[in-house]
């Protein structure tokens, strides 16, 4: 059986379904999993329509600043368990930025990584949170878990991943340190599942900003993944970038995955 992992910043829920998107790309794509980022609100700010989409179960962990990041899921199948934290430290949990969900083949984890560009403050707690979530993911899979990652990450991993990368040497985002961490987290076993399909072109991108028209001219950065660790990579069939679909400054990003749910 293929199941179909779809993953997308939306910047705003409540926005994204007023455009008429997120109702689209669900009956479009009818992925089994839908997972969302920076959903920017709370389930008693959402309607009916958006809480109760026939054919799925939805989840939620929502920041308690109204009106920040936040991530859902939707999903056909019923997870074994959810959960809105990772790990024993429990300085993320305010921010609502993970969802973790055990399927029992596999755990998934939809994760708004924070963004480092408002501080030197906020660049160390998102290297602190890299390096926590990297940890946990690692206890996890060390216990026999396969591990799915999916979600907008802040970060390009390489050169080819965004269109100016000379331009954002000194952009969190393409830091060294940022990049460097991505490599950690390849290197301890964690395949960048669009590379596997897509090794060597550039042009594939998830974000594009909003204020410079930058999508109209695709100068645009990929930072919005799925990976999956290296023992679950032969049940992988495809990973693929949904460009097309409009609605928020991020594009889906998908996995087509064999494993029953």
């Amino acid at each position: 059986m293929t199941t179909t992992l779809l993953s997308w910043n939306v910047n705003g829920l409540r926005a994204v379904h007023r455009k008429g998107e997120f109702p689209a790309i669900l009956s479009a794509a009818s992925p089994d999993i839908l997972c969302m980022q920076e959903t920017k609100s709370q389930p008693d700010q959402l309607t009916k329509a958006v809480l109760e989409v026939e054919g799925y179960e939805a989840h939620f962990a929502s920041a308690e600043r109204k009106g920040y990041s936040g991530v859902a899921v939707y999903t056909k199948a019923s997870p074994k368990g959810v959960s809105t934290t990772f790990g024993p430290d429990n300085r993320w949990d305010n921010e609502g930025r993970v969802l973790r969900l055990d399927y029992g083949e596999f755990e998934l984890y939809n994760v708004y990584f924070p963004n480092g560009r408002a501080s030197k403050e906020r660049l160390a707690y998102k290297m602190d949170f890299y390096d926590a979530f990297l940890e946990h993911i690692e206890s996890e899979r060390r216990g026999g878990k396969n591990i799915v990652v999916c979600g907008d990450v802040n970060t390009a991993h390489h050169e080819i991943d965004l269109a100016r990368p000379k331009e954002n040497q000194k952009t969190s985002g393409f830091l060294p340190e940022e990049r460097a961490w991505m490599d950690k987290l390849m290197g301890s076993g964690y395949v960048d599942t669009f590379r596997k399909f897509v090794p060597d072109e550039n042009g594939h991108y998830s974000y594009w900003d909003t204020m410079t028209r930058a999508r109209d001219r695709n100068v645009g950065w990929r930072i919005d993944y799925f990976f999956v660790n290296e023992e679950l990579m032969d049940r992988v069939s495809n990973a693929f970038i949904l460009s097309d679909v409009m609605g928020s400054d991020h594009c889906p990003v998908g996995l087509e995955l064999s494993v029953d749910l």
